[in-house]
């Protein structure tokens, strides 16, 4: 069983992963034309911000840091508030992943490969699933 320590840098090291994943994924969809939220194209600003969550937060998961948990929010807690941010998240991707829309009629060129929009939401959530299962794991643990 891992310890709590390595619980923490296994949350952080998955979040990079989703993080890259997502933004990746991000990237996709608005060289297709799919911005945030429905909207054409994505904006830089977008892009900027999901790549410093990519940095930050993992970076604050890893090992606790003094002037975070005193001035800002406390490890444990910035990870369960993650945690339960990062589940609504897959329920939101479940949900795209089941609309009319998403069942296959529009594609999404990924790596030169046209892949239906349902099957890249469906994927999507299976790993924002398991970053939240890993974020309340070590969220949650005891020291």
């Amino acid at each position: 069983m891992a310890d709590h320590e390595a619980r923490y840098r296994q949350a952080a090291a998955t979040y990079a992963v989703y993080g890259v994943i997502y933004w990746l994924g991000g990237l996709a969809l608005a060289a297709a034309g799919l911005g945030p939220r429905g909207r054409s194209g994505g904006g830089v600003g977008w892009f900027v911000v999901g790549a410093l969550f990519v940095v930050v937060i993992p970076w604050l998961l890893a090992r606790e840091r003094a002037w975070v948990d005193r001035w800002i929010l406390s490890r444990r807690d910035l990870t369960r508030l993650l945690a339960v941010l990062v589940a609504v998240r897959a329920v939101e991707v479940a949900r795209l992943a089941r609309t009319p829309r998403a069942a296959g009629a529009e594609t999404v060129p990924v790596l030169g490969l046209p892949v239906p929009i349902g099957l890249g939401a469906g994927a999507f959530c299976l790993v924002t699933a398991g970053t939240a299962v890993m974020l309340a794991r070590a969220a949650w643990s005891r020291a």
